[in-house]
């Protein structure tokens, strides 16, 4: 595959950010979302541009859950995240 080694973080969210994960995945990244958490529960969305992807809940208003992510954006060829500017 042409993308095999890279790796891609992900962000849950709408839009173009799961679609350009998902052609990322398709090309053989290894991708892995990042779905949230709220009151315990995995609030995430099974929908088909989340093929090829590995996904991890994480709670990330906590600081151990903030500090997860950092690590694994450090060791991220790609980091998508869905926010807009502002």
């Amino acid at each position: 595959m042409a993308l095999a080694g890279v790796r891609v973080l992900e962000l849950e969210g709408l839009g173009p950010g799961p679609l350009a994960a998902c052609v990322l995945a398709d090309f053989g990244a290894d991708v892995v979302t990042i779905c949230r958490v709220s009151n315990g529960k995995v609030q995430s969305q099974e929908d088909p541009v989340s093929r090829g992807k590995r996904s991890i809940a994480v709670d990330l208003k906590s600081p151990e859950g903030l500090a997860a992510v950092k690590k694994m954006v450090e060791k991220a060829d790609v980091f998508i995240e869905p926010f807009r500017p502002g």
